[in-house]
C-alpha cells in the first residue's frame, strides 16, 4: 500500500456498511421484507462485516465457502480463513425464504440492522463443524454448545449493514480504516497486535514489550464482544489497560483499541482468525502466546502456535510472533521464560487463575512480580461491587 502498511486480507478492505444514500433506500425496502431476529454473536459479525474487519467477506458464508473453511481452513478461492461466519435459521423459517430473495436482519428490539440477499440456503453437519473447528463434539465446550443450539439451515449471501449496535468504548472503537490512518499518522509500518480477553499481567506486559523492541508500535487490541460468563467484564478490563498504559508504556508507541468480535474459544483456529482480523486492521505482526483462545483442556499448550505452520506464509500475510510461558524468576530477578531462564521452577513466581481470583476477592494484592499494583487495585474494586440482579 502507498503508506507502507500491510495490505488487507485479499488485497482491499471490503466495507459492507451502507452509505447514506443507499441506506435511505434500504430502510424503505426493509420495511416490506420478512425479518430474522439475530443474536449478539451475529450482531458482532455484522459490525465486523460492516467495518471491513472480516475482509474479504461480503456477508455470511455460502455453502462452498462454509465447507471449504470447515474442512480446509481456506475459503473456496484459496485464501486462508479458519472460522465459519454463518447465519442459521430454523427449517420453518428457511421454507419462507426463497433463494434470491431479501431479508431484514433485526435485533431483539426489532430494529433493522442489515438487509441480506439470500444467495443460498443449505443444511449442514453440526457435529462435523464441532469436530473440525473446535476439535471436540462435547457440548461442554462453549463454542460447540452454540453450534448445537443453532437452527438447522444456514443462509449464505451478501449483507448491507444499516445500523450498528450502541457503541461501548466508542473512543477506542477504531475501524480498520481508522486504525490504519492512526498508524500512518505516526509513521508506523511494522505494527504488532496483541489479542486479549483478560487483564494484562506482568507476563503479558513482558511479551508485549519484547515484541515492541522489534517493531514501530504496539496495537493493544482487547476483544470486547461476547465472552464466557466467568471471564472478567470488558469495562473492568478496559480500566486495567488504561491504568497500565498510563504508567508503564511509552505513550507514543502504543495504541489501545477494541475488537468488537465475539469469542469462539476455538483455540488454534481462532489464533489464525484473530491474526487475519488484525491484518485487516493494519498490523504486520501478531503475538501468539500460550493456549491462545483456549478453554478447558481441549487444546495443547502450544497448538495455537503450531497451526501457523499449516499455512502458506505469503497467503497468510501477517507474521506471527511466538512466546513461551513467561514468569518472574527470583534468581534472575527478572521476567523470563524457559527459553531464557536456567533455574528450577521453584524459583518462578507463577499463580493460577483460581489463586489470583481468591486473592483479589479477599482484597489481597498479588505479588508485584505477577501483577502491577494499579491493575490489581482495579480488579479488587470491581470484585467489591455488588453483582447486578437479573
Amino acid at each position: 500500500m502507498s503508506n507502507g502498511l500491510i495490505a488487507p486480507h485479499g488485497g482491499e478492505l471490503i466495507i459492507n456498511l451502507a452509505a447514506d444514500a443507499e441506506r435511505a433506500a434500504l430502510v424503505e425496502r426493509a420495511a416490506t421484507l420478512p425479518q430474522i431476529t439475530v443474536g449478539s454473536r451475529q450482531l458482532a459479525d455484522l459490525e465486523m462485516l460492516a467495518n471491513g474487519a472480516y475482509s474479504p467477506l461480503h456477508g455470511f458464508m455460502t455453502r462452498d465457502d462454509y465447507l471449504s473453511v470447515v474442512n480446509t481452513m481456506h475459503l473456496s478461492n484459496g485464501l486462508p480463513w479458519s472460522i465459519p461466519i454463518t447465519l442459521s435459521v430454523t427449517t420453518e423459517q428457511a421454507q419462507s425464504l426463497p433463494e434470491g430473495s431479501e431479508v431484514a436482519l433485526v435485533n431483539a428490539d426489532g430494529a433493522v440492522q442489515a438487509v441480506m440477499t439470500v444467495q443460498e440456503k443449505f443444511g449442514y453437519d453440526k457435529a462435523l463443524e464441532a469436530r473440525q473447528v473446535y476439535r471436540t463434539e462435547e457440548d461442554a465446550h462453549p463454542g460447540v454448545k452454540i453450534v448445537y443450539q443453532q437452527g438447522d439451515v444456514l443462509l449464505g449471501g451478501p449483507v448491507r449493514v444499516l445500523e450498528l449496535q450502541p457503541q461501548n468504548f466508542a473512543q477506542y472503537r477504531y475501524t480498520p480504516t481508522q486504525s490504519r490512518a492512526l498508524f500512518a499518522e505516526r509513521g508506523w509500518k511494522r505494527i504488532v497486535a496483541f489479542q486479549t480477553r483478560n487483564p494484562v499481567h506482568r507476563a503479558h506486559e513482558y511479551i508485549q514489550k519484547c515484541a515492541l523492541e522489534t517493531v514501530d508500535g504496539l496495537y493493544l487490541h482487547p476483544l470486547v464482544g461476547d465472552t464466557k460468563g466467568d471471564d472478567i467484564p470488558a469495562d473492568v478490563r478496559m480500566r486495567c489497560y488504561e491504568v497500565l498504559l498510563e504508567k508503564y508504556y511509552p505513550q507514543d508507541r502504543v495504541i489501545l483499541g477494541v475488537l468488537p468480535a465475539a469469542m469462539r474459544y476455538a483455540g488454534p483456529r481462532e489464533a489464525i482468525f484473530h491474526a487475519l482480523m488484525r491484518k485487516n486492521y493494519g498490523c504486520s505482526h501478531f503475538i501468539v502466546g500460550r493456549d491462545h483462545a483456549g478453554v478447558g483442556n481441549y487444546y495443547g499448550t502450544y497448538d495455537a502456535q503450531l497451526i501457523f505452520s499449516e499455512f502458506d506464509a505469503d497467503k497468510l500475510g501477517i507474521t506471527p510472533i511466538f512466546f513461551d510461558h513467561t514468569f518472574f524468576c527470583k534468581v534472575c530477578d527478572a521476567m523470563a521464560s524457559k527459553k531464557t531462564c536456567p533455574h528450577d521452577s521453584e524459583q518462578h513466581i507463577m499463580l493460577s487463575g483460581t489463586k489470583v481470583r481468591q486473592m483479589l476477592q479477599a482484597g489481597e494484592v498479588p505479588p508485584r512480580e505477577f501483577s502491577r499494583p494499579e491493575v490489581a487495585s482495579v480488579l479488587i474494586e470491581a470484585m467489591r461491587q455488588p453483582i447486578p440482579q437479573p
